[in-house]
């Protein structure tokens, strides 16, 4: 049984004071609008999630107001505006460190604000920082070589294939497509190529990892840190590639199914290696960590996300929290109750 099931209470047993909440977003429809692609917006979030979000917060007894990107919280705490709590789920639209930029405003301003912070942020989005820190902990992670440009294609040779591609400071499975899984020295350059050219940053090339693969959502801080649930990722017959590609994603419905893992050895070292990578990686109030077995059954860790996707019926930990009992608004309760400890609010 997932924790949730063991009877762990979820939120904070007790109703805490009303908070003033700003919410903190990139509404894909308004970069849109000023003229950015889809493919620049991938990250982004549709007017659902922000209205899903923003609902469960009231019903938890909030005032809720809406702030938008990261150039309006800014503005707004330049004015001299403070809230009880800024969530933010913004993602920012330039740079390795995008995720950090509101994270890094709030902390300029003295402003409470809910997930990782800045360093957290910024180190999680660099897949390969990410692996190092993981890797110095001693965790498992395939091995893998950064390519920055043409010039490091020669790294391609000290890793065994077949190889697993992909942009290095990417969220949503963009750039990742069934020609990310590639079998030869000569494929595997040209994929790179293709790569640094579509995307205009550095490649991620780590050795393939046959086995299963889970997602793990865990919430909480430090040793009070609690895993919500395992899900296992099944690609079906349907499947582009046996990996979470853009369109695997997308499709997920005919592309993917998914199922809690509980109580046995392989669920268990799910649960240690996700929250020891995310512990180890300071991460905060919620996150989602991707692991994947080798040949031999042991589980590597691929990357963890410390802004999870949180639409309320396509995003990975709500579905994974949906299966083990926990509704949508519990799941943001106990996200909200671990920053409010936090801060002590």
């Amino acid at each position: 049984m997932s924790d949730h099931g063991r009877g762990t209470a979820t939120g904070s047993g007790q109703p805490g004071r009303p908070l003033r909440i700003g919410l903190a977003y990139d509404l894909k429809d308004d970069y849109l609008a000023a003229g950015y692609s889809a493919l620049d917006v991938m990250e982004f979030d549709d007017e659902d999630v922000i209205e899903a979000l923003g609902g469960a917060l009231s019903e938890l007894g909030h005032a809720v107001e809406r702030l938008g990107r990261g150039q309006e919280v800014a503005r707004r705490l330049v004015a001299g505006e403070r809230w009880d709590l800024v969530v933010s789920i913004a993602e920012g639209l330039a740079g390795r460190s995008r995720e950090a930029q509101v994270p890094a405003l709030c902390e300029l301003f003295g402003q409470p604000y809910t997930f990782s912070d800045p360093l957290t942020c910024a180190v999680t989005l660099d897949k390969a920082v990410a692996k190092r820190i993981v890797r110095d902990h001693g965790l498992p992670t395939a091995p893998f070589e950064v390519i920055r440009s043409s010039d490091d294609l020669s790294r391609l040779s000290a890793l065994a294939p077949p190889l697993f591609l992909k942009p290095l400071a990417e969220g949503s499975s963009k750039g990742i497509s069934g020609g990310s899984l590639v079998r030869e020295p000569g494929e595997a350059m040209d994929r790179c190529r293709e790569l640094l050219a579509a995307l205009g940053q550095p490649v991620l090339a780590e050795v393939f990892l046959p086995g299963r693969e889970v997602t793990v959502g865990v919430v909480g801080n430090g040793r009070g840190m609690r895993v919500v649930a395992v899900m296992e990722v099944v690609f079906t017959d349907s499947a582009e590639a046996p990996a979470y590609t853009t369109l695997n994603k997308a499709e997920y419905e005919r592309r993917v199914a998914y199922r809690l893992l509980d109580g046995d050895p392989f669920a268990e070292q799910a649960r240690t290696l996700a929250l020891a990578a995310a512990q180890a990686l300071e991460c905060r109030d919620v996150a989602r960590v991707d692991l994947r077995a080798d040949g031999n059954a042991t589980l590597h860790f691929l990357e963890v996300n410390p802004l999870p996707g949180l639409h309320p019926v396509r995003s990975d930990l709500p579905i994974m929290a949906r299966l083990a009992g926990l509704s949508y608004r519990e799941l943001v309760d106990e996200i909200l109750t671990a920053a409010r400890r936090r801060y002590g609010l």
